[in-house]
């Protein structure tokens, strides 16, 4: 076993180290101004290069995101949307927006989104509902204004329109004369144009339903027909009544929507379906224009083990399969498919070596040469966008994001198109991602690391600091400085899996640590694929979970966290060895975790407890379930407990067809092990979930009740898969310390 120490602190934390410090507890970790500081998110460079724009939260309210920008010229910082004053008033969105804001993890609110017009000289974003169009040096005009929330809002490649769907049909505006014009007219009821349908959303990270041609004549669209999908009639439980919401949700091993794409020319407004196949059963996972007006469509076949890569004519509609990925078990998604040289070549990423990397096709599928390679991956990162940052194709440069140095760590890196070294362009022992000027010529860099909270700067292309954007320094002025005394941080190590694979883990150790005494411990964990791995060097109050564990070790707890097998970013084989056996390697390798844990001389082997949310709370529900007595208490939030309740496209990926009588749903299912609670339970949930269903926990409490199994349960109404509200967040979590302090014993607060 190696163990990886932090870096010494420095600078003002050190000095802060010996002044007095204030207790930090639930109250203020949830409230604004945020403990992570003034953040930035949704950053980006004006196509001219002239501007940096991004979002961030007010100062009394977090959540409430206004757009700001920074003017590189003069070097000044400017908000350009005050919200709130634009707004006027409480936020109104409809069902679909919210669940769009769902799927896609939105949970401010404000200016949630914004695009640049190709020239740089405009701004396009959703507020309340509507949409407004920002000219630099004037004020917000207002292009919309309905009673329906228009979404997926976009600026045509030539800015002479803006696109948007509403009430399931596809519009555009010409900005020129303020036209309105629907593209579509038959969406509604089962019915829906250019709109992503649930799993493309929830699972492909695919949030639209419609794409443009880079010359402006053509408008790529779906037709979504979800009248095969089951109707579930989902209940919305609130303080003030039960709201019954019909949702079509695919179960899994149920029908998919049937999804047709369809290309129409803005000129003669005759719109063409590009036929798939005879078969509807797929997926459509990618879709893309080339700069030479070519289509490009990935295809994903239902069982999930094949995605093509197919061209098609514009004019012809001919279509070439250019590109096969294929696998025994499943094909990763991913969001890389970039054009060079007005269509001529691409960059294309695949898992073949066993690692994700980066390669370089002549437009007919002929292979030039990789560009990235090794035993580890660039980043998937799906729901960011892939891996690639930019293609500098005047200075030859590929930049994206990855994984060379360790899974604890992602990094930028740049790499010649032309071939050679890979360069990481950022510090090591951080967690870092990237925007890039068009031209190159410089990066914006957010970053953070154990004892850094998240800063954006300005680099030179060759990576010297220009400035700062927001420093975000821990100086007297940071909402985090009263408490940087108390601050506990993580030492990283790796412990060997059964048959030997390394697994990282991060270690926390309690306020006034002293060897010679015996401290409870709390596991966090997620443990589930495809998402970020959680033991990473970057800021540990970022989210209230991660602020969480910091109070848990302020207030006399170890804490613990291990990315078992299955998680993301360590390549194929360490991801795909849970195949038709979800909560099987994971448990194994929790519970190696554990035993390594309760091993250490400081920590109490009798009083370790567990929690978990989403993912992390169907593994807490196993682990107390298939190991009784290995862990004194747990808490499992918004759990899956019945992996039929989940979608398709996620559990047939991991799971394979639920109707293949091999029974390997029940084997997977924490309530097959329902009798075997002999440990401390509390099951938390929000009664509005439309991902993980409340029907997932109502399940498992009457396999505890049918077992005659005691446990504990918290429910909040009206909320969905993310409980949001201060003060429930502050319920929420005092919970969970009272819940760990009568189990495990620790001081209070």
């Amino acid at each position: 076993m190696r163990t990886f120490t932090i870096l010494l602190i420095a600078g003002c934390l050190a000095v802060a180290l010996n002044s007095h410090a204030e207790q930090l507890d639930i109250a203020r970790l949830v409230a604004s101004p945020a403990l992570s500081g003034p953040t930035v998110r949704g950053v980006k460079v004006s196509p001219d290069g002239a501007r940096v724009t991004w979002l961030q939260g007010r100062a009394d309210d977090q959540n409430q995101l206004d757009l700001w920008e920074y003017h590189v010229a003069d070097g000044e910082k400017r908000l350009l949307v005050d919200s709130r004053q634009l707004q006027g008033g409480q936020e109104q969105l409809d069902e679909v927006e919210r669940a769009r804001r769902e799927r896609a993890r939105i949970y401010a609110s404000g200016i949630v989104e914004y695009s640049w017009s190709p020239d740089g000289k405009a701004l396009l974003f959703p507020l309340g509902g509507d949409l407004y169009y920002l000219e630099l040096g004037s004020e917000p005009r207002r292009l919309t204004r309905t009673e329906s929330t228009e979404t997926d809002a976009k600026i045509s490649p030539r800015g002479r329109y803006v696109s948007f769907v509403r009430e399931q049909n596809l519009y555009l505006i010409d900005l020129a004369s303020g036209e309105e014009r629907a593209l579509t007219t038959a969406g509604g009821g089962a019915i829906s144009y250019g709109m992503a349908e649930f799993v493309a959303q929830e699972e492909m990270y695919r949030f639209t339903g419609y794409w443009w041609a880079e010359d402006d004549s053509r408008v790529a669209f779906t037709r979504v027909d979800e009248s095969g999908v089951e109707l579930k009639d989902r209940y919305e439980i609130g303080a003030d009544g039960v709201t019954t919401i019909p949702q079509r949700y695919p179960f899994a091993g149920t029908p998919n929507a049937v999804v047709q794409l369809l290309l129409q020319d803005l000129v003669s407004g005759e719109a063409r379906e590009v036929a798939l196949g005879a078969d509807p059963d797929f997926y459509l996972a990618r879709v893309d224009f080339s700069p030479d007006g070519t289509l490009a469509v990935q295809k994903q076949t239902r069982d999930q083990k094949v995605l093509e890569l197919i061209f098609v004519d514009p004019d012809s509609l001919r279509q070439t399969v250019v590109l096969r990925e294929e696998h025994p078990r499943w094909v990763n998604l991913h969001s890389d498919l970039r054009f060079l040289d007005g269509g001529a070549r691409f960059i294309w990423a695949s898992e073949r070596s066993g690692f994700n990397h980066l390669y370089l096709y002549r437009k007919d599928g002929t292979l030039l040469r990789a560009l990235t390679s090794g035993e580890w991956p660039v980043a998937q990162a799906r729901r960011n966008g892939g891996a690639v940052r930019a293609v500098d194709e005047a200075g030859g440069t590929l930049w994206f994001i990855g994984y060379r140095e360790s899974a604890t760590e992602q990094h930028l890196y740049r790499v010649p198109l032309a071939g050679g070294e890979v360069q990481r362009m950022t510090t090591e022992g951080g967690w870092y991602d990237a925007a890039m000027a068009r031209d190159g010529g410089f990066y914006v860099e957010y970053g953070e690391g154990p004892l850094r909270p998240p800063y954006t700067a300005i680099r030179a292309a060759a990576g010297e600091l220009l400035t700062y954007i927001n420093e975000n320094a821990l100086d007297e002025s940071h909402p985090y400085h009263p408490y940087l005394a108390g601050h506990r941080t993580y030492t990283f190590g790796t412990l060997e899996a059964d048959d030997g694979t390394p697994l990282n883990y991060q270690l926390m150790l309690p306020a006034g640590f002293d060897p010679a005494r015996q401290y409870p411990a709390v596991v966090y964990l997620y443990g589930g694929p495809g998402a970020e791995q959680e033991v990473r060097k970057a800021w540990p109050i970022d989210g209230h979970l991660m602020g969480l564990n910091q109070v848990l070790a302020r207030n006399g707890y170890v804490v613990f966290t291990l990315d078992n097998r299955g998680t993301y970013n360590r390549g194929k084989a360490f991801e795909d060895v849970i195949y038709r056996n979800m909560g099987g390697v994971e448990v194994r390798d929790q519970l190696r975790g554990l035993e390594w844990l309760k091993s250490q001389p400081f920590v109490d082997p009798g009083r370790v407890g567990i929690h978990g949310w989403s993912y992390g709370g169907y593994m807490t529900l196993m682990l107390l379930l298939k190991a009784p007595g290995a862990y004194a208490a747990g808490i499992s939030g918004a759990p899956v407990t019945n992996w039929r309740l989940y979608d398709t496209h996620y559990t047939e990926h991991y799971m394979g067809d639920p109707n293949d009588g091999e029974g390997k749903y029940e084997i997977s299912s924490p309530m097959s092990y329902a009798q075997n609670l002999a440990d401390p339970l509390l099951i938390v949930h929000g009664m509005a979930d439309d991902n993980v269903f409340f029907d997932h926990t109502v399940q498992m409490i009457e396999a505890l009740q049918q077992a005659a199994r005691p446990f504990e349960m918290m429910t909040y109404p009206g909320k969905r898969h993310r409980i949001v509200g201060e003060a429930e967040n502050t319920q929420l979590w005092n919970l969970y310390l009272d819940f760990f302090r009568r189990h495990l014993g620790a001081k209070g607060l």
